[in-house]
């Protein structure tokens, strides 16, 4: 298991995927605001009067904090932040369930075609949460920004 998690082509391989995925699916929402603006209203979780600044600013740290993944640029920073985020997306979808809500996720698209099931959105975080597991009990700090600039500060 040790030599698992000190694996640094498995820690790249799941910074790549977790922040590619992330950064993919900031790129419509940031192109089209006004769109992602109504399915975060259509949650019915964020007050309406913070809607639009979210739909603007909520996109933008999904790409920052993808890229910072990726790079490994604030890297425990980013790597919480992107854990955070999908058991908010897990509860999210879990209270629209509840409420019999039929939910566009807006989660790599805004457009109103991509319906899912809550069901099958809430089974998809949770496997997308397993590689994200994994970089938070990794060893690994191989090709981060992080160790280069510790580096070069020593």
């Amino acid at each position: 298991m040790r030599k698992l998690l000190s694996n640094d082509y498995l820690t790249m391989l799941c910074r790549l995927f977790i922040g590619g995925l992330f950064i993919y699916s900031a790129l419509d929402k940031i192109a089209h605001p006004e769109q992602f603006a109504r399915i975060v209203y259509n949650y019915h979780l964020v007050p309406a009067v913070l809607i639009n600044l979210f739909a603007l600013a909520f996109p933008m740290t999904e790409f920052i904090g993808g890229v910072c993944l990726i790079v490994g640029f604030f890297y425990t920073g980013s790597r919480n932040y992107f854990g955070l985020l999908m058991i908010v997306f897990v509860f999210a979808i879990g209270i629209n369930v509840l409420r019999g809500v039929d939910l566009e996720c807006g989660c790599f698209t805004v457009s109103s075609r991509a319906k899912s099931t809550g069901i099958g959105l809430i089974v998809r975080d949770l496997a997308l949460f397993i590689p994200g597991i994994f970089l938070f009990f990794s060893r690994s700090r191989r090709w981060m920004l992080d160790s280069l600039v510790l580096r070069m500060r020593s």
